[in-house]
């Protein structure tokens, strides 16, 4: 497993493509819940090469199934509260920690603001919902952390019951079909164009950079 505070993923060199970023209040194909929406709409926004693959991965679900997008874009500032609060509670919690510990035990749940792939526009978080809006069981919460969930927040958890384990599954192969990329500490987390991205697909260079 390939965590976000690994080297390799920082030496990938960055470049931006310059693609914009769309809003999705305006693509109805695809349904955006406002559980993270914030005054500026940010979360709300992705570049326009990730909308083109979730609506490629959206015609490749079973029928009745829909994708439900949670949180796209993230400014900096808000990458970085996230992950100080989560670091700070893992310190608080293990006491016994080292620093290192700390930091790595983090970033299965948030990245470091270096590489964090929200901030390029290129990630998004996102469950699956029916027609009508009413979300699966996939398994745990969107944003569910390790430290609460025993891991069951892993994409490959094999602690989550079958009907679970089927959902994500259909996720899986409908988003990694479309060309994105999972963060396999977060079930709920694919990325395009990012760092991480680049990494695991051996691209020469990111296509998103920090916005």
């Amino acid at each position: 497993m390939i965590l976000l505070c690994d080297p390799r993923v920082a030496a990938v060199p960055g470049a931006d493509d310059g693609e914009p970023l769309v809003d999705l209040r305006g693509v109805p194909e695809l349904r955006l819940d406002e559980r993270a929406a914030d005054p500026a709409g940010a979360y709300a926004r992705l570049r326009r090469g990730v909308v083109d693959r979730l609506l490629a991965a959206q015609r490749a679900l079973p029928d009745g199934l829909r994708l439900l997008v949670i949180e796209g874009y993230r400014p900096y500032q808000a990458q970085l509260d996230i992950f100080t609060a989560y670091r700070d509670e893992l310190r608080r919690g293990h006491p016994d920690w080292s620093p290192e510990r700390v930091f790595q035990e983090t970033t299965k749940f948030v990245s470091p603001v270096e590489v964090a792939p929200h901030s390029t526009g290129g990630a998004v978080d996102l469950t699956l919902c029916t027609a009508d809006g009413a979300e699966l069981d996939m398994g745990t919460a969107v944003d569910a952390t390790p430290e609460a969930s025993g891991d069951a927040c892993f994409t490959a958890a094999v602690s989550i019951d079958a009907v679970a384990r089927r959902h994500r599954q259909i996720m899986v192969d409908a988003l990694a079909g479309a060309g994105l990329v999972n963060y396999p500490t977060e079930w709920w987390h694919w990325s395009y164009g990012d760092r991480y991205w680049a990494l695991l697909t051996g691209a020469s260079r990111t296509r998103y950079g920090a916005l």
